[in-house]
């Protein structure tokens, strides 16, 4: 780093994102992306954009917002669009936290949270997750802070259903709680309809999992009138286009390819349930996935060592060294066919199923 650095970042530790390697072609389930292309619809809205780059994108996204009202049942007041669901979640933070402002959320979870704390200076309440990685929502009763859940959880795979979140927020009435969906269309029930009954719940989801779009960098922040206007006011004020004309054009679309969606998520659900069986085969230990990955151990080799062993083998899984999951991979649910050539590379170093 260098001498100007302000010194109350030398500290900060970034968020480290899955790899993406440029030295050779993988098997790559390291990052949680789909295995499928987008629908062609949204292709086609791309490449009709391409000659207007020169205009700026509509800064109140219209178009898009007025989409999303009408797939989600809500009002367009109640959505904003943001660069992906990190920028979403990070307008959160800086909206409802601050130094006197704490940000209560799990120990095992999505590690930009903790990120994003360190860089605004919001202090942190860390809640550890049981010892089978559930989360006890009674222990986020009455907090008096602003709380973020990611549901399902990540990298655990597990969800609560919505009641539960329902009184999480009931429990905490003068708080904001962010409720991060990004895996919630493989198998778990989202909380967008209860927004209308807690006016404290912000609903956050993306378009990369299961849309097919991580790399057009997309997602919503939904809930009542205020929150939004809360939201859009930090907006505003960092970057006012903060959707490219492109990805506008591209969300629409997404939102209108009903049957592609479905069958897309579906194909995933069953390839996933494929994949846990296989795993259970082989001896591994596996949470109850409700996303588009599997978090799993095995005690015939630690967590690092098989991550190496699979890399080395051509295969791109995700490890995290922390002290509790360091026996664990978290491994993205690709094609059938990559799935296969998963197993094979276990067998290979494991010794067979």
């Amino acid at each position: 780093m260098s001498r100007y650095l302000s010194p109350t970042l030398t500290s900060l530790k970034p968020y480290t994102p899955g790899e993406q390697p440029q030295d050779r072609s993988y098997i790559k389930l390291n990052t949680n992306e789909s295995p499928y292309p987008p629908a062609t619809a949204v292709v086609e809205a791309i490449q009709a954009e391409t000659g207007r780059l020169q205009l700026y994108p509509d800064p109140a996204c219209t178009a898009l917002r007025q989409a999303a009202a009408r797939y989600y049942g809500i009002d367009p007041d109640e959505v904003m669009a943001g660069n992906g669901s990190d920028e979403n979640l990070f307008f959160a933070l800086r909206a409802f936290c601050d130094e006197t402002h704490p940000l209560a959320h799990a120990d095992v979870t999505y590690g930009c949270y903790a990120v994003w704390c360190g860089l605004l200076h919001i202090p942190e309440d860390v809640i550890p997750l049981e010892e089978d990685f559930r989360l006890d929502p009674a222990k986020y009763y009455g907090r008096g802070e602003t709380i973020v859940i990611a549901n399902p959880n990540a990298p655990t795979g597990l969800a609560l259903p919505p009641e539960e979140i329902a009184k999480i927020a009931a429990a905490n009435p003068d708080n904001v709680v962010i409720v991060d969906e990004a895996y919630v269309d493989f198998g778990a029930e989202s909380c967008v309809p209860l927004i209308h009954s807690y006016d404290n719940l912000l609903v956050v989801q993306t378009f990369s999992k299961s849309r097919q779009m991580a790399g057009a960098r997309l997602g919503f922040a939904m809930g009542c009138k205020e929150l939004i206007a809360d939201l859009e006011r930090v907006r505003s004020s960092l970057n006012p286009y903060n959707i490219n004309r492109m990805t506008l054009a591209a969300g629409i679309a997404a939102l209108e390819s009903t049957c592609y969606f479905n069958e897309t998520r579906q194909q995933i659900c069953e390839t996933r349930a494929w994949a846990a069986e296989q795993l259970a085969r082989r001896g591994f230990e596996r949470t109850d996935s409700r996303t588009n990955f599997l978090f799993a151990r095995t005690d015939r080799m630690e967590g690092g060592a098989l991550y190496q062993a699979l890399r080395d083998k051509g295969v791109l899984v995700r490890h995290f060294s922390g002290p509790r999951t360091s026996d664990w991979l978290r491994i993205t649910v690709g094609t059938l066919e990559q799935m296969e050539i998963l197993m094979a590379r276990l067998d290979e170093i494991l010794g067979g199923p």
